[in-house]
């Protein structure tokens, strides 16, 4: 990735890698300045966390079949 500052966009894309921590140096370090500067992502990531937090907590025998595919098919889409 470039130097230059972190869109939204490219942050949204990046999410999963940031919570995988999984990003180069200067990506993590990108990313941490825009969520400096930008309060509706740093937002946007505490949701995302709380999502996935809450998601995982479920068993997976008690979760819908149904439910699951929904919530794969919506991740595949999201990009």
């Amino acid at each position: 990735m470039s130097t230059d500052s972190m869109d939204c966009n490219e942050l949204v894309e990046l999410i999963t890698a940031y919570l995988d921590r999984s990003l180069d140096l200067e990506d993590r370090a990108r990313f941490d300045t825009h969520l400096l500067e930008c309060e509706g992502c740093e937002n946007y990531l505490q949701q995302f966390r709380r999502t996935v937090g809450t998601i995982g907590k479920i068993p997976v025998g008690e979760l819908d079949p149904t439910f699951r595919d929904r919530l794969l098919d919506a991740f595949k889409e999201w990009h």
